[in-house]
């Protein structure tokens, strides 16, 4: 496998603070928009952008949920043994308010599509943006595309984006993972 970084360290920590003054000059106060991370990567993305609000905005108040999405993909059943779910934490109503998806990579699509199937249960958003840190923009099933990138990626489908984060793996990196030729 050959690895090319794609972002790390202070990069990664630059990108983010670009994307929540993007999310600031379009959402001001925050006083009716939420941040929704898609469970499990894009709930990492999640914290440290609403850290990094809450910092910028000095306020604590900024809604922050965490959105499981197992059992709204359309390939769930076909994985081999048991599927588990994570749990949900989303505190508050979103029915009319602004709703921020955030996921690590956004690939194909499809999981995009289930984390809207799945924000539904929560009441009906009077809008949803997405925000993702890698865009693999040539690679899309369904007709999806976000409203806030950190970078886009040109790949092709036997790469792979891996995205780590200090809390789950020890450091902030982004890589893309190809096979050698």
């Amino acid at each position: 496998m050959q690895k090319r970084t794609l972002l790390s360290g202070q990069k990664l920590q630059i990108t983010i603070k670009r994307l929540c003054h993007q999310l600031i000059e379009n959402h001001i106060d925050f006083n009716n928009t939420v941040l929704i991370g898609i469970q499990p990567r894009g709930t990492f993305f999640a914290d440290r952008v609403h850290q990094e609000l809450s910092e910028i905005l000095k306020s604590s108040a900024i809604k922050k949920g965490h959105l499981d999405i197992t059992f709204f993909r359309d390939d769930f059943r076909r994985k081999d043994g048991l599927v588990t779910a994570s749990s949900n934490t989303i505190d508050f109503i979103i029915e009319g308010k602004q709703v921020i998806l955030i996921d690590d990579v956004l690939w194909t699509g499809r999981t995009i599509r289930a984390a809207m199937d799945a924000l539904l249960a929560y009441g009906r958003p009077e809008s949803v943006e997405l925000m993702v840190l890698i865009d693999r923009r040539f690679s899309r099933h369904l007709p999806i595309e976000a409203n806030y990138i950190g970078m886009q990626v040109d790949s092709v489908d036997s790469q792979k984006v891996k995205v780590s984060w200090k809390e789950n793996e020890g450091e902030d990196k982004v890589i893309l993972l190809s096979e050698k030729q």
